[in-house]
């Protein structure tokens, strides 16, 4: 008997749970991340979290700090470092149209989920203006109405 197949969607993808609480997500990117080889092993494990992370631009190109990776456990003694920053990839006028929004003010390159599509792996990416804390009073009020309606109409069942 053969062993069973090994599922390709489990831990393809790492998520943001802060983004969506603290932030107003206005426009989205994908961006390929340059990474070394232990790097990718420990994200394919899905040993990676990204909820503290920021992009910076910084000389001309786009940079995501603070993303924590963790070492390879099977890699040699020349491991990765857990926290270094990693450079992101993307098209120019991208570049262009972040370093525009960033200098204007007021919003923050920040990024939502790390996932793999084929081989590689890619950040999305979106700039975003901060919430205060009404906003996210009003927001938590909203979830629970929606969910009390849900609640209630489950019961007319």
């Amino acid at each position: 008997m053969s062993a069973q197949p090994k599922n390709p969607d489990r831990y393809t993808e790492i998520r943001n749970a802060k983004a969506g609480r603290d932030y107003f997500i206005e426009e989205k990117f994908e961006a390929g991340l340059a990474l070394r080889g232990t790097e990718v092993k420990s994200v394919r494990r899905g040993h990676a979290q990204i909820s503290d992370a920021f992009g910076r631009v910084e000389g001309g190109e786009v940079w995501l700090h603070n993303a924590h990776i963790d070492p390879y456990e099977f890699g040699s003694d020349i491991n990765h470092e857990v926290r270094r920053p990693r450079k992101l990839l993307l098209h120019m006028h991208e570049i262009r149209k972040i370093i525009q929004a960033v200098e204007a003010g007021g919003r923050a390159l920040v990024p939502l989920r790390l996932y793999f599509k084929q081989a590689l792996v890619k950040v999305e990416l979106a700039l975003a203006t901060g919430k205060k804390l009404h906003d996210r009073r009003e927001d938590l009020k909203r979830r629970a109405e929606q969910r009390d309606v849900d609640r209630a109409l489950r019961r007319q069942r």
